[in-house]
């Protein structure tokens, strides 16, 4: 590992073990920021010091008030903001888009170092917009669902529901309840949907890439019902595992919440966005790039609350269009399923929503908890959790919910503009690891 590598390396570490991460932790309930860590390399002294793993057991800084002083031993231990400006200032000296990616990277690093200070009340209260500029590369902003949902009313009224006016809400939860699918067949449910996206990627998407992604393993992946889960799902990227020749295995695992009650149509939709086309396909074709020296030391150790974290997201919220070679919604085959993606569209709507009444506008939990239900269309449970444990956490409600939305809305103007032989090599790393806002140095000429 190079003197750069070595930075990324303690700064991802670093404000990973911050806030409580373990990215060696096969489970989500273990991971936090850092996505991955599949490069082979030894982990560098921001994991491996006493300090660090004091600091994880104890759940990083947002767990508790009493983490203040391990978690200032572990920054007087570990120099996590000099890694930072290390890598910062090695942007400079880059040219091209992989310059601009550590930019990038290190303004979210820097984000996510001041939330931390503010937390364990070493720095002010950071504020709001700076903190979704870094994530997204955009200004804050309320969602707009009223498209969405008319849609939605019109597709169940076609399909012989009530959803005039205020019934809305009851019809969905009447659809919903009529194609809630039985977690306890979730595992072999997931083999089934998963092979029927795997071939519909084989033919839409992977004619589009370079011939040597073809034999990379698209879905290599384990479903696990978990009960008692704070996430109602987690896709957990391992890549460690090694053939008899040394090449990687590309595993995974999505561990989902046993009491999540979720339909049919919208499974798919989470297949497609957690498995293939959308997450684990991108991190295999990362891994893929990296072991064929085509991707940096970056592509290894992928982070959430990052510009590029909003373009995995984007990818994964449109995967299931790029599954069937379409770009909108109602070009899908079955308006069952329309159904289904246009509600999982409006629930990370409703993330973005969370964000921006609960940090922007200071809105009590139980009024942003009504407002997702009423608006985005979204259950009981997920308006409850979208607006308490994802929304008022102090860095997830600001640098991560936003990142649903704007990156869905950018990858969709982007596939509306551009052909996919140019489109899909850009957004899988083809061309060079690219993030939300870089992906447009890319698709240039």
């Amino acid at each position: 590992m190079d003197a750069l590598g070595v930075y990324v390396a303690d700064a991802v570490i670093g404000i990973d073990t911050l806030w409580g991460g373990d990215v060696m932790c096969p489970s989500g309930v273990g991971r936090f920021i850092a996505d991955s860590w599949f490069s082979d390399e030894p982990l560098p002294a921001a994991y491996t010091h006493a300090t660090a793993e004091r600091l994880r057991k104890l759940g990083g800084v947002a767990a508790k008030d009493d983490n203040r002083a391990a978690a200032k031993e572990y920054i007087a231990a570990i120099k996590v903001r000099d890694a930072i400006a290390g890598v910062a200032d090695a942007a400079k000296n880059i040219s091209g888009t992989r310059g601009s990616y550590f930019a990038g990277l290190a303004t979210c690093l820097d984000a996510m170092w001041a939330l931390a200070m503010e937390v364990i009340g070493e720095g002010p209260e950071f504020a709001y917009e700076k903190a979704v500029l870094a994530s997204t590369a955009r200004a804050p902003e309320p969602s707009q669902p009223i498209a969405k949902r008319e849609r939605v009313r019109e597709l169940l009224s076609k399909a012989g529901y009530n959803s005039t006016g205020d019934s809305l809400l009851s019809a969905v939860d009447a659809w919903r309840a009529e194609r809630v699918i039985p977690m306890a067949s979730v595992k072999s449910l997931g083999q089934a949907v998963i092979a029927h996206f795997d071939n519909l990627s084989a033919r839409n998407l992977v004619p589009y890439l370079p011939a040597e992604l073809a034999k990379v393993p698209r879905a290599n992946i384990n479903f696990m019902p978990i009960k008692d889960a704070w996430f109602s799902g987690s896709m957990n990227y391992i890549g460690r595992a090694r053939n008899a020749d040394g090449s990687p295995q590309y595993e995974a695992s999505y561990e989902i919440n046993a009491s999540l009650k979720i339909t049919y149509p919208e499974f798919e939709q989470l297949v497609s966005h957690e498995v293939v086309p959308g997450h684990v396909t991108t991190f295999a074709y990362l891994q893929n790039l990296y072991v064929r020296g085509l991707a940096g030391f970056e592509a290894s150790v992928l982070t959430m609350n990052t510009r590029a974290a909003t373009l995995f997201e984007g990818i994964a919220n449109n995967a299931i269009l790029m599954a069937y070679g379409v770009t909108e919604v109602e070009q899908l085959p079955d308006e069952d399923l329309q159904v289904g993606v246009l509600l999982a569209l409006l629930q990370d709507d409703a993330k973005n929503q969370s964000s921006y009444l609960t940090w922007g506008e200071r809105q009590a939990q139980a009024d942003v908890a009504r407002c997702l239900r009423a608006d985005f269309l979204v259950t009981e449970e997920r308006a409850d959790k979208l607006s308490g444990a994802w929304g008022r956490h102090p860095l997830l409600g600001r640098m991560y919910l936003p990142a649903y939305r704007a990156g869905t809305d950018r990858v969709a103007e982007l596939r509306r503009k551009h052909a996919p032989e140019k489109i899909l090599p850009g957004l899988f790393g083809c061309n060079g690891l690219v993030d939300i806002q870089t992906i447009d140095e890319v698709l240039k000429g």
